[in-house]
């Protein structure tokens, strides 16, 4: 078990909140994401913070370069999550296991590579893989055609189905939560949330743990950007 991730034994679901910068609300420039990472019942486990460059992440958008760390309670880092910045990535037609797929790395704890998570080529729909420390693909995460398509009238949670490679087994799901009208619009501060069941090793659920935040970023950040301005 990766030290500090002890928690994460009893979880069959994690939910990532994303805090509403006021700053960012009011000036349309984009700041650092912070998010509370919080059990089925809405407690605090952990918090999430991002470190970037500025002009990294004006100029950049969703495709900069970033490290996220994860704390404990007590701010001790047990998770880091990081996205090196590549020139022409996102592309769903021409991502690849070798290039053009947006790919992030996860640690657990610091200096101890458990995994990867990378976008797959596909026709529109999205599609991700997950990786352990080998690269060898343990899991398969695919979206629906109309990811972006949340709005006041579709108020429906956004599912991303996780399944074996087999693509026939569903182990659990990814899923973006309906925030409301207001705060759809207006600000940044999605919601995000991961289930998987309570007996998957540590390792596993943080994998998948460390996945929401490349489902965030590659499909919902560019959007969110362009609601602000």
């Amino acid at each position: 078990i990766p030290p500090g991730l002890e928690y994460m034994s009893a979880l069959d679901q994690i939910i990532v909140k994303q805090k509403i910068e006021i700053l960012e609300l009011l000036t349309g420039c984009e700041m650092r994401n912070k998010y509370d990472v919080l059990n089925s019942v809405g407690q605090q486990c952990y918090y999430a913070e991002e470190e970037s460059e500025f002009c990294n992440r004006i100029c950049c958008g969703p495709m900069r370069e970033y490290v996220m760390h994860i704390t404990d309670n007590s701010q001790q880092e047990v998770m880091r999550i990081s996205h090196d910045f590549v020139c022409c990535v996102g592309c769903c037609w021409c991502a690849t296991d070798s290039s053009c797929g947006y790919e992030v790395k996860i640690e657990a704890p610091v200096g101890n590579i458990i995994g990867y998570a990378k976008q797959q080529s596909s026709k529109w729909k999205p599609h991700i893989r997950v990786f352990d420390a080998n690269r060898q693909p343990m899991y398969v995460v695919r979206g629906p055609c109309c990811w972006g398509c949340q709005n006041c009238f579709c108020t429906d949670d956004i599912d991303f189905p996780i399944t074996d490679l087999t693509e026939q087994n569903v182990l659990g799901r990814m899923f973006k939560r309906w925030a409301g009208c207001g705060r759809e619009m207006f600000t940044d501060a999605d919601t995000f949330g991961v289930t998987f069941p309570a007996d998957m090793a540590i390792t596993s659920k943080a994998l998948l743990f460390g996945t929401l935040f490349l489902v965030d970023f590659l499909y919902y950040e560019q959007q969110k950007n362009n609601n602000n301005n």
